[in-house]
């Protein structure tokens, strides 16, 4: 746990960073506000006791001190929001930077119910902290400089005030820990809920069509989960409620105390019993505000655990990735070849790990190419390394003679338009500057969606459709976007047998006779002949390159 712990730390002190200054000054105004209460309580004492009526002087005392507290308490809430605002935003930018900059391979490992909570529920619980960050440094500021009245007052009331609190703080202590035990659970247990969501999303024909799984899904799955969150968060918040609670009548206990000492000395001091009471009762307040605000802080620290630990997951970012668009420079693409090219998973335990390879390929401007073969033999791997996704482990690639490495490999993927098996629909067609044709839903007719959808203001209206008419819509956004190198990963498995056919015999032509170089994974072995070159594959390996007639 060390490494997370350290990660923590990081985190934190590289968010605030940047506003150390507004950090600070919130702090200095929230502890000026708090020693102006402070000093209000004494001059109410005071003044309760002096003989003789209110002088100018106390009054001109009592209006500045209010006015002191009051713009000391508004400047430094208004530094807290600034300075919470802009780290949450911090924070939702570089961790949406580090996942896109992540290798595809680190992404494709970590499950999306571990990173949705990470980027949503714990920056959320951040936030709420930032915001509790500022009350909490005005409580404690006020609860020290009333510990400090209480000492110039009487030492030994003084003494026996801070007692209660090293026996309240040791109560409080005890209650974090296991507080902070059941917090973990539950926020454990909120990824699992993540994962039963996902599921329940993604799987939605095949429940409707499961009674027995479906039963399970909710009974086993989203209710037995949510029950384990709430009994957690339940049991560990009554912790810092007991604890809270304990707390609380430590104070009349010295309150007691004090009036059982003044019964013992009726020649006390009036003034001093008084302003004794006085302040503890009004810093009650402030303690409880400290131990209420607990949970906020342990929930926090969870939060950043997660965080440095998705930061830390995500800490290698592919070299010479690049975020900012700098257009698409209209490399022509002459030639592809992959020249001993190898590629293996990590191992999993109790499997052996699946290796693509060696491959030796070669493409030329124009073609079109089938890769073919039994589900699991390599294809869509191969189709991840033609595209640059994953960086060859042995061999290498080369565009036009050109070795693509890690300088140009981002500058490279540019080259393709891919449709992938698993692909995401985009709602927006404009990509960067391309420009989109006027007689673009012309396309859409050519595929008979026209009349469900249309592109206006550079989006399709609609994505609400279809699997089949879907991907027909992810054929025009390629269609659209002008690229070199067009991939398609089992586009045609969910059309019907006309478009299937107008798919292999009327668009592949087209785009090849527009000049360009068409890769498709296909089981539809009657379309082969429409192939000029055909990669059979057959566990990792290409076994045979057939030339068709």
């Amino acid at each position: 746990m060390s490494k997370p712990t350290r990660g923590v730390i990081n985190e934190l002190f590289a968010l605030l960073k940047p506003f150390r200054l507004i950090v600070a000054g919130s702090i200095l105004l929230g502890m000026v506000g708090g020693l102006s209460v402070t000093a209000l309580l004494a001059t109410i004492n005071n003044a309760l006791h002096a003989e003789g009526d209110l002088t100018s002087t106390v009054v001109a005392a009592f209006a500045g001190l209010c006015l002191l507290a009051l713009a000391s308490s508004i400047f430094s809430d208004i530094g807290t929001n600034y300075v919470g605002q802009h780290i949450i935003a911090k924070l939702r930018k570089e961790l949406g930077e580090k996942v896109l900059s992540a290798p595809i391979e680190q992404i494709e490992r970590y499950r999306s119910h571990r990173l949705i909570p990470v980027l949503t529920h714990d920056v959320d619980t951040i936030s709420d902290f930032a915001f509790a960050f500022a009350p909490l440094a005005i409580s404690m500021t006020v609860t020290l400089g009333c510990m400090g009245y209480l000492a110039v007052l009487s030492w030994p009331m003084f003494l026996m005030m801070a007692v209660a609190i090293l026996i309240g703080t040791v109560i409080q202590y005890i209650a974090r820990g296991r507080g902070m035990q059941g917090f973990l659970k539950a926020r454990d247990y909120e990824d699992e809920l993540q994962k039963h969501y996902n599921a329940v999303a993604e799987g939605a024909k095949e429940l409707r069509i499961h009674r027995p799984r479906r039963h399970r899904m909710f009974v086993s799955g989203i209710e037995g989960t949510a029950d384990r969150i709430c009994e957690t968060q339940v049991r560990s918040v009554n912790i810092f409620v007991v604890a809270k609670t304990l707390g609380s009548m430590l104070f009349f206990v010295v309150i007691g105390l004090a009036l059982g000492l003044q019964s013992l000395w009726p020649s006390a001091d009036k003034t001093v019993m008084s302003g004794f009471v006085l302040v503890l009762l009004y810093m009650k307040g402030p303690l409880e505000h400290i131990i209420g605000t607990l949970p906020i802080v342990s929930r926090a620290q969870i939060a950043f655990r997660r965080i440095a630990d998705l930061s830390e997951q995500f800490s290698s970012p592919e070299p010479h990735l690049l975020l900012n668009d700098q257009g698409n420079r209209k490399t022509p693409v002459q030639s592809l070849e992959l020249s001993n090219v190898s590629y293996s998973f990590p191992t999993v335990e109790g499997a052996v790990p699946f290796r693509l390879g060696p491959v030796n390929l070669k493409i030329e401007q124009g073609d079109i190419i089938f890769i073919v073969g039994e589900n699991g033999c390599g294809k869509t791997t191969l189709i991840k390394l033609l595209l640059g996704l994953y960086a060859p482990q042995q061999g290498e690639i080369r565009l036009n003679e050109q070795l693509v490495d890690a300088a140009n490999r981002d500058d490279y993927r540019q080259l393709f338009t891919t449709i992938f098996a698993d692909y995401y629909l985009f709602d927006d067609v404009v990509q960067g500057d391309t420009h989109i044709p006027d007689d673009a839903n012309k396309y859409l007719e050519r595929l008979e969606i026209a009349h469900k959808v249309s592109v206006r203001d550079g989006t399709f209206t609609t994505t609400d459709l279809s699997t089949g008419q879907r991907k027909r819509l992810a054929l025009i956004n390629a269609w659209l976007e002008e690229r070199p190198v067009l991939v398609f990963d089992e586009w045609a498995a969910d059309q019907d047998p006309t478009f299937r056919r107008i798919f292999y015999t009327e668009l592949l032509p087209d785009l090849k006779r527009l000049g360009k170089t068409i890769i498709v994974i296909s089981h539809d072995d009657r379309y082969f002949d429409v192939a000029d070159q055909l990669v059979r594959m057959n566990a990792g390996k290409v076994v045979t390159e057939l030339q068709p007639a």
